[in-house]
């Protein structure tokens, strides 16, 4: 328990519910996109229908036709698996925390991304691994930097990365780079751990093979899920491995929860039958590629010339770098929040092994167009008179 700290995730909650803060923080869906009145269909029809069924407890890796409407959709992406590599999990965080519980002990070294999700670092620091951060560009994280981390550490148990328009920056790692990753887990036995949550939300360019799909050994994990396509009170993600993998994550699950919840299970398989999911995403695609756009033109027009902002092609999240010195939580703690009523994710925390404080996260999924604009330009005019 000493591992297991207060997070900005939890300030962040608890700022993302005071209705006078324009709030940047949470990598929350805008709500407005969720389809209301089909999943109210096909919830009645969960239970109408299928209620001794959907009410009752089924199979703890899932009910098999979700399985398998997953494994379908994971085809088409170019990943070979079947219903079989398919674990049903309470969402994607779950997959975290069951693949750090299989594989790491006490002083492990896990290699992440330098910044990584930091939903990611709650859920391994309870293991007591050890990190090696691996540094990153606008194509994804560093292969010849990962190389000499490897080459100094060829102990290493597990790469953790964020290829899609990564959380929190917002970057895309480049199909060369990922060839490499590959070639590189293959000769230092590396388990690697995809986690892709916001894969089907890119808004321009050609989607890039998940790393999964070039698995040749096993040892890639694939993390999906509901919450960024469909809603995420549904609490369903999903993990695909290897047969060996999944069975091992699947006695984990057991014993953590038993199963995802049969009537939730059942409505998104419904879901995925009656509806065009595939729609629906092009529709939150063309959502919040408005709203990505309008951030940045706002960000670009308004905010000093010395702040660096990434510029993702998907996903829910721009990246800020201030000027050296500079300390993001600081200035959100006694200038944005209190000042200018805006709040965004500080980028210390972001970071598994030398914090750096000149760092933001700003989602721009969840607010209006109006209140993208105002919260820019007030933390713009904030900014000015600080920098």
């Amino acid at each position: 328990m000493n591992y297991v700290k207060p997070s900005a995730i939890r300030e962040l909650l608890r700022l993302g519910a005071d209705p006078e803060i324009i709030s940047f923080g949470g990598g929350y869906p805008d709500a407005s996109l969720f389809p209301l009145e089909q999943l109210n269909e096909v919830y009645q029809r969960a239970i109408t229908e299928k209620g001794r069924d959907s009410l009752q407890y089924t199979v703890s890796n899932g009910t098999p036709r979700l399985r398998e409407q997953i494994a379908r959709r994971m085809n088409l992406d170019g990943i070979d698996c079947n219903a079989d590599n398919v674990l049903v999990l309470q969402g994607g965080q779950q997959g975290l925390d069951l693949v750090s519980k299989m594989v790491v002990d006490r002083g492990d070294i896990i290699i992440t991304e330098s910044p990584t999700f930091l939903g990611a670092l709650i859920a391994f620091n309870p293991y007591e691994p050890r990190y090696i951060d691996v540094e990153m560009d606008d194509d994804g994280m560093k292969m010849d930097d990962l190389e000499r981390v490897l080459e100094q550490n060829p102990e290493a148990k597990l790469l953790y990365t964020v290829p899609d328009f990564q959380n929190p920056s917002g970057v895309t790692m480049s199909l060369e780079r990922r060839k490499r990753l590959i070639e590189l887990a293959n000769e230092y036995d590396l388990i690697v751990l995809e986690d892709s949550p916001y894969r089907e939300l890119r808004f321009s360019g050609e989607p890039v093979p998940p790393l999964k799909s070039m698995d040749t050994e096993g040892r890639v994990i694939f993390l999906g899920s509901f919450s960024k396509i469909l809603a995420p009170g549904l609490r369903l993600g999903w993990a695909v491995a290897s047969h060996e993998l999944i069975q091992q994550l699947g006695l984990l699950k057991l014993a953590a929860d038993t199963q995802c919840s049969t009537l939730n299970m059942s409505a998104v398989s419904l879901y995925l039958d009656t509806y065009d999911i595939d729609a629906h995403i092009a529709s939150i695609r063309t959502a919040y590629r408005t709203k990505k756009d309008l951030m940045l033109e706002t960000i670009r027009r308004e905010f000093p010339a010395s702040i660096r902002f990434t510029e993702p092609s998907g996903g829910m999240f721009t990246w800020l770098t201030f000027p050296e010195g500079f300390d993001a939580g600081a200035f959100m703690r006694q200038k944005a929040v209190p000042e200018g009523k805006v709040a965004y994710v500080p980028g210390a925390p972001f970071f598994p092994v030398n914090q750096r404080a000149n760092h933001a996260r700003v989602s721009y999924s969840t607010q209006s167009d109006a209140g993208i604009v105002k919260g820019i330009e007030t933390l713009a005019r904030l900014l000015k008179a600080a920098i």
